[in-house]
């Protein structure tokens, strides 16, 4: 990578459209979709969204869980899947959630920011709930690896509201420092779920990419993204999962559908 991460996802977004595609091998999935829940089911669904979403979507979305609980091997399915992705051209975004403080939070960024590690990937999402300045080792090295971070600030499960609403305003003016004077898009996201009414802040300031999941299922609609983002629509990255994958015949046509949507609301 030679170019910022905000630079590279910009350049996607106009190209592709906006929508991130999770790859999420639950279970419940791999049985619907008639495979082993085991690795080498994992793979089968991996290998298969990936070659349907890979050159339609401008991001895709592994979720970590779903492969470590098969340890080893399902790291190495997750290894393999990401090394394709990233040469078929998509950005990659790994779901991980990660937070902690000091060599540990170091240790987190080398393995999934650092380019000689075989989970490098282009962004990662951050758990803040250390404060927002045990980050600063990550986005520093999002920043020298050309990668990206995204931050978890107003999730859409009910349960987090009461939690993340106290202190969503100091993980936005951390993201507002961090990205202030970069363009076209900082290094630094966050992630606000699509099924607010609200975000609770003047998003037009962050400067970076807005993640919203909670497309589909969970009851957003591609309209909703309109009214929620309407001051920063252009930094909207919307993710769908579920509402393309429970079908393995049709991942590749609800991805368009999804993508056109997302993108006729958010321009309009």
């Amino acid at each position: 990578m030679d170019e910022p991460f905000g630079t590279r996802l910009r350049a996607r977004l106009d190209k592709y459209g906006p929508l991130c595609v999770g790859i999420d091998p639950s279970p419940g999935l791999l049985h619907a979709w008639g495979l082993d829940d085991s690795p080498a089911g994992l793979e089968r669904f991996s290998r298969t969204v990936a070659d349907a979403v890979g050159d339609v979507a401008a991001v895709v979305k592994p979720q970590p869980a779903f492969f470590e609980r098969w340890g080893s091997r399902g790291v190495a399915v997750l290894e393999s899947v990401i090394a394709d992705l990233r040469q078929a051209g998509p950005l990659v975004v790994l779901d991980a959630k990660r937070g902690d403080i000091g060599a540990t939070m170091a240790a987190y960024a080398e393995a999934y920011l650092d380019h000689g590690s075989p989970l490098a990937v282009d962004a990662v999402t951050l758990s803040p709930y250390f404060g927002f300045g045990a980050l600063e080792g990550a986005i520093t090295s999002a920043v020298a690896n050309d990668a990206g971070v995204f931050v978890l600030a107003r999730t859409s499960g009910p349960e987090a509201a009461r939690l993340q609403e106290p202190v969503a305003g100091q993980v936005f003016a951390g993201v507002e420092a961090a990205n202030a004077g970069r363009a076209p898009l900082g290094p630094v996201g966050v992630v606000i779920g699509a099924t607010l009414s609200s975000a609770g802040h003047p998003l037009d300031r962050l400067n970076g990419p807005i993640l919203a999941p909670g497309v589909g299922p969970h009851g957003a609609s591609p309209a909703d993204l309109a009214r929620l983002f309407r001051p920063v629509r252009h930094a909207v990255v919307p993710s769908v999962s579920r509402a393309v994958l429970a079908d393995p015949g049709r991942v590749r046509e609800l991805t368009l559908r999804y993508r056109d949507e997302c993108a006729h609301h958010l321009s309009a």
